[in-house]
């Protein structure tokens, strides 16, 4: 069973495929194996890495509540590559992942090929929320254990678009989650989650930002939405797909479109034909060019 030690962590991680190299980066209620629909899609065309967060059985599960953070997830997926011996990657996350792949690509835009981030900016809307509804969460797992606080959280307003599309998909969703460690899914909580900065935080950074960015969302995935259209707006070489009728879990909910999404703008990426936004597509009338209003 391959690891990668990143600094005294040793992160599970799987690899399939050849050429260039695209990491996979879950979400919360997931790991690795979350990316299955998409590492047999890609694999075809890419050296595809998917690996297992810290807190994520069979990856160490740290009992230093300081050894989980955003930034620290973040620097989790630049060791699997320094591990790997990989100067530069395509990184697609979801959710947690999406995050993580955001400030990778922010603080390290010289490993990045490309980001996909997916699902993210939950809790950005609405922060002291958050934070109360992840500590809930997270005594949950502390003080009822994985399978009782899996099922429950598998069944989150998010969740059940894929329960309606796909039981099975959704009940190999919901025992993989609940399969987990309790111990550091409350920490990954407490630790990410309920620290992590907002999207909206992030401003000033994110329009500074030039590797190629696809974001991805469902139309149902509430939370995600108003902070996927601030990311497209703020970063000048993004483009935004919202997926109809869809929840949180886009890449099970609907792989096919989701592939086809990533794909294309991968190749686009790989050929050199994703550029940044044309500032002339830019104007205070939906209808006037820019310099006309002058």
């Amino acid at each position: 069973m391959p690891k990668a030690a990143v600094g005294g962590v040793k992160l599970h991680y799987d690899e399939v495929g050849h050429g260039t190299p695209l990491v996979f980066v879950h979400e919360f209620a997931g790991d690795a194996q979350s990316w299955r629909l998409q590492t047999a899609f890609f694999a075809r065309r890419y050296r595809t890495i998917a690996f297992n967060a810290r807190g994520y059985p069979p990856s160490d599960v740290p009992e230093d509540p300081g050894a989980y953070s955003q930034q620290q997830a973040a620097d989790d997926i630049k060791g699997v590559l320094d591990a790997l011996g990989i100067a530069k990657a395509h990184v697609c996350g979801l959710s947690m992942g999406g995050l993580a792949t955001l400030h990778f690509g922010l603080c390290y835009p010289d490993r990045a090929r490309s980001l996909v981030v997916a699902g993210a900016g939950y809790g950005s809307d609405d922060p002291e929320s958050n934070r109360k509804d992840v500590e809930q969460v997270a005594r949950r797992f502390e003080t009822e254990g994985m399978e009782k606080t899996g099922e429950f959280y598998a069944h989150g307003p998010s969740r059940v678009q894929l329960l309606e599309k796909d039981p099975v998909g959704w009940q190999e969703f919901r025992d993989r989650l609940c399969a987990g460690s309790a111990k550091g899914h409350a920490l990954t909580m407490r630790g990410v989650q309920m620290r992590r900065p907002t999207v909206y935080s992030l401003e000033e950074r994110l329009k500074a930002l030039e590797v190629p960015t696809l974001i991805v969302t469902g139309d149902e995935d509430e939370p995600c939405l108003e902070p996927g259209l601030f990311m497209k707006r703020k970063i000048p070489t993004s483009a935004l797909v919202v997926l109809p009728k869809s929840g949180h879990a886009v890449n099970l909910e609907e792989p096919e479109a989701f592939n086809r999404a990533v794909l294309d703008f991968l190749t686009a990426v790989d050929a050199g034909r994703w550029t940044r936004r044309r500032a002339d597509s830019l104007s205070k009338s939906g209808i006037l060019p820019a310099e006309s209003r002058r």
